[in-house]
């Protein structure tokens, strides 16, 4: 784990050689040269995540809000309980994706200044590793004992991340055609799957893929999550490498947005026509899952693009950058009990304020107070210049 100071904003447009012409066309980030776009996706991914953290969205769905605006808002904030897509369920997928879209910039930066590919080899083992390494203790931190699981979307991220490594220098052609092979074997796992008790291949637990856990841990999620969702999940982080390629080719912008608006409409009207034949199912990563959850990361990164880098609007957009200048320091932070403990700072004080409105709403207005704090850090962290990365 690397904590870095720098000495110019990441959020700034550096000075370089390049004519007039070539900086108009999109803001640069920092030592790595990242799009603007980048970090917001991010960040607004990470910022919608750390918000469970809070406890909010349940909140949100309280029985005292049922049938109400809000708390169908809040139903889309939680995942569907198996064959169905709510906004929730995109998060992990955005995740993903814009990971894969960081890795040109990121590592291509770095054989672009001379790096062997045996370095950067090993600087991708030393993340895989690392990333694994938080998501199975992350898994230990709450029970207090040592434990093996491997849902955690770190852990899950360490296999994609090293894959879509190995794949990247590939042809556009043949990384395409490698996350429909992916697709297509674990599509085939979960349909031939003959081992009694395990072979129903869209009921919960009792599928390939808890087979697959119990021979692995031993156990079964009580989520009804598989830890085989690694390798199709692997086409989102890959997805993402080819998007990442074609922002940072010399196309023009609406070149870039017409490709990504195309795919992206192909992907989400294929994965919701495949839904009778396969069901969309996040929990056990389904191929039609992936492909229509595919389809709206393309969609999202096309109008993320068009609107901060293109178009220009980027104000609003730092408030959520800020966290995705340190988007894996603040995940852990929260999933190590960082938001429990500013909770119970923060929730005598604004409950003996605002109890005047009712428990609910003083409790809401104790998880946002939470939620801004955690954003407060991030923004903290960004004004001294300090980014925590691996």
């Amino acid at each position: 784990m690397e904590i870095t100071q720098t000495t110019a904003s990441p959020l700034e447009t550096r000075a370089d050689s390049k004519p007039a012409a070539a900086k108009s066309s999109a803001l640069i980030l920092g030592p790595q040269s990242r799009l603007m776009s980048l970090d917001f996706f991010r960040g607004f991914t990470m910022f919608l995540l750390i918000a469970e953290s809070t406890h909010i969205y349940d909140l949100l769905v309280s029985p005292g809000l049922s049938g109400t605006l809000i708390g169908s808002i809040g139903t889309q904030f939680h995942h569907h309980p198996w064959n169905g897509l709510r906004f929730w369920d995109l998060i992990q997928p955005f995740f993903m994706f814009i990971v894969g879209v960081a890795m040109p910039f990121s590592i291509g930066r770095r054989w672009e200044h001379g790096d062997s590919w045996a370095t950067t080899l090993r600087h991708a083992l030393q993340r895989s590793f690392l990333l694994l390494l938080f998501g199975w203790g992350l898994y230990c931190i709450g029970p207090g004992k040592l434990t093996f699981e491997l849902w955690n979307v770190l852990a899950q991220l360490s296999f994609t991340y090293l894959v879509a490594f190995l794949m990247m220098r590939k042809s556009s052609v043949t990384q395409i055609a490698f996350t429909f092979v992916l697709l297509a074997i674990t599509e085939l796992a979960y349909r031939l799957w003959s081992v009694p008790g395990f072979n129903e291949a869209f009921v919960p637990d009792r599928n390939f893929g808890s087979y697959v856990d119990l021979l692995l841990m031993g156990k079964l999620s009580r989520g009804h999550w598989v830890a085989v969702n690694a390798v199709p999940t692997t086409a989102h982080t890959m997805w993402g490498v080819l998007a990442g390629q074609l922002l940072k080719s010399n196309r023009l912008p609406w070149q870039k947005i017409r490709i990504l608006v195309i795919a992206g409409l192909i992907g989400v009207t294929v994965g919701y026509a495949l839904n009778p034949v396969t069901p969309i199912i996040k929990r056990i990563c389904t191929s039609s899952f992936v492909i229509v959850s595919g389809g709206w990361c393309l969609l999202a990164l096309a109008f993320s693009y068009w609107l901060i880098d293109v178009k220009k609007i980027q104000n609003w957009a730092k408030f959520f950058c800020y966290v995705g200048m340190n988007s894996l320091f603040i995940y852990l932070f929260t999933e190590t009990g960082g938001a429990n403990w500013l909770a119970r700072i923060v929730k005598p004080f604004v409950v003996g304020i605002f109890g005047w409105t009712g428990e609910l709403p003083a409790t809401i207005v104790a998880s946002l107070t939470v939620w801004a704090l955690l954003w407060y850090l991030c923004y903290w962290l960004y004004q001294r210049k300090i980014f925590i990365k691996i």
